[in-house]
């Protein structure tokens, strides 16, 4: 079966290995992964690779159901090692790059890793990070394998791994972390299909094909660059651009050298781009869309008209799917919502008692899936929250929306305590718990504030311990010692008390108005120059 010139895999052959041997077969030398530095993997390359690494892994003693976590930038061979790992049915857990000390010992310990891989740049934190799993005595310290290391694992061997057609759609491939909202970040398990129904749905509404090269700066360990543009480009046929990062100086220059004819963009990356002085250049590219999240009908005006993009959008989960898609056939009065209910999904917008509210009435997002495979097999060792999102048999996403009369989504705002900041979803327990180790404070609360990128800013209110004052550029410093550098918070205010209500639960929505309607007063550590290095 085919939907256009894209063959369409049937639910049962959705994992990489069945899916990377009939690209090879079939697609050949045709290019589908290159670097910005001018590295290149054909589809047949790909599959002898992961081949290769899988071999590798395998003579490590990496077996069906073990965890490989890796924290690296992107490089090609995160990539190659993932897809290895899901022909062995081993679980790949990639991390994000910049989480350090307690955060990444969590993350660690959480996923069961029993090895990790690290780049130059970041060994010495994992090292650190896996001497302090194993000096608690609990469990052994997992293994630590350098991107060197990785690189000599694989074997030029052109053969899968002989049990790979054992592995099916719905085993466990990747383990991918969430930020959490009233706890710990949690691990979603993401099925082998899972991927693929995200790769199907973006070829298809936002009209991928062959002839694409889908550029993405974002990183791999993140559900967008993996999901919505690698799998993406698999499904299409088309080509993946790899480059190691967003900048604002070289990303045009990277679009144009590349050829690239499509890009995603977060948050505040849309409005640096936008933000950019006119050019000459600026319709010099070949870029024909770019999906841009969060978007807005001005938005996608001034893209259209001073860049000649056609811009999409949609509404996403790493739980899920592309539960809605504002693709390149839908209206352009309609940028301003997250894109039309697709039949893959069903959406039912509920109210606080979990009954359906009428059309245009802003309440909870519920949604489940017409597509097998689509979503989650749940979070890794969390039952009481996988069962907890799971409810009346619909997904519970805490994200407060509309639906109007055609069946578009408009996001409201997030029932959640998640704040997201330049493409990062950060959890505030998580920021509280490092704000609460500063020996000056007794209790903090962290909430969002708008940014003037887009997005938000992280603000935190803290309450000195008795006979204390609370420096807050020392906060900041010791902030940025202890969590990743996009965590920390940017505003800093010192109350004598937070608001609670009778049961003791901080009132956060009170926090929120008063940060927001007082920004400008508030202890700003850009304003202050206090500089966070990454």
């Amino acid at each position: 079966m085919n939907w256009g010139q894209v063959k369409i895999y049937p639910p049962q052959q959705r994992t990489i290995g069945a899916v990377l041997a009939e690209k090879a077969a079939r697609l050949g030398d045709k290019t589908f992964v290159e670097t910005v530095d001018g590295r290149t993997w054909s589809y047949a390359e790909v599959d002898r690779a992961t081949n290769g690494y899988a071999e590798g892994f395998a003579r490590r003693g990496i077996g069906r159901g073990d965890a490989v976590a890796f924290v690296m930038g992107n490089d090609p061979e995160l990539l190659l090692a993932l897809w290895a790992l899901g022909k062995l049915g081993a679980v790949g857990v990639p991390l994000n790059t910049a989480a350090k000390t307690d955060q990444l010992v969590y993350l660690l310990t959480q996923s069961d890793s029993v090895l990790v891989c690290a780049d130059a740049e970041r060994e010495d934190r994992v090292r650190a990070a896996a001497s302090a799993i194993g000096s608690r005595g609990d469990r052994p310290a997992p293994d630590v394998l350098t991107l060197e290391g990785l690189q000599a694992l694989a074997t030029a061997t052109a053969a899968p791994p002989p049990r790979m057609h054992e592995i099916g759609p719905g085993d466990p491939h990747l383990i991918m972390f969430t930020s959490g909202t009233t706890g710990p970040s949690k691990g979603v398990v993401s099925p082998q299909s899972q991927g693929h129904v995200v790769g199907m749905e973006m070829a298809k509404h936002c009209g991928y094909s062959a002839d694409d090269r889908l550029y993405t700066c974002l990183p791999v360990f993140h559900a967008n660059a993996l999901w919505f543009t690698i799998y993406a480009a698999l499904w299409a046929d088309a080509t993946v651009v790899l480059s190691t990062g967003f900048s604002a100086r070289r990303f045009w220059q990277e679009v144009r050298e590349t050829r690239a004819t499509q890009f995603n963009a977060l948050g505040a990356m849309a409005n640096i781009i936008w933000q950019l002085p006119p050019s000459d250049l600026d319709r010099r590219h070949d870029v024909r869309t770019s999906m841009i999240v969060p978007l807005s009908t001005d938005l996608a005006a001034r893209f259209a008209s001073r860049y000649g993009i056609r811009v999409t959008s949609v509404y996403a989960m790493t739980e899920n799917t592309a539960l809605t898609v504002l693709g390149v056939d839908d209206p352009v009065d309609k940028a301003s919502s997250a894109g039309r209910v697709r039949d893959s999904v069903d959406i039912r917008i509920v109210d606080d008692e979990g009954l359906p509210v009428d059309v245009g009435t802003v309440g909870e997002i519920w949604i489940r899936t017409n597509e097998p495979g689509a979503f989650m097999l749940g979070y890794y060792r969390m039952p009481v929250e996988t069962v907890g999102v799971t409810a009346d048999l619909w997904f519970h996403t805490g994200d407060r929306g509309r639906l109007d009369q055609d069946g578009y989504l408009f996001f409201s705002d997030r029932k959640k305590e998640a704040i997201r900041r330049r493409g990062e979803n950060i959890s505030a327990y998580e920021v509280e718990v490092v704000v609460s180790q500063h020996p000056a404070v007794m209790e903090a609360a962290a909430v969002p504030v708008p940014s003037e990128l887009g997005e938000d800013d992280v603000m935190v209110y803290v309450v000195p311990n008795p006979g204390e004052e609370v420096d807050f550029v020392d906060l900041i410093t010791f902030c940025a010692d202890r969590m990743a550098y996009y965590m920390v918070p940017r505003y800093v205010e010192a109350l004598p008390e937070l608001p609670k209500t009778a049961s003791q639960k901080i009132e956060k929505y009170k926090l929120m108005q008063d940060a927001t309607a007082g920004l400008a007063q508030l202890w700003d550590r850009e304003a202050a120059g206090v500089e966070v290095r990454r």
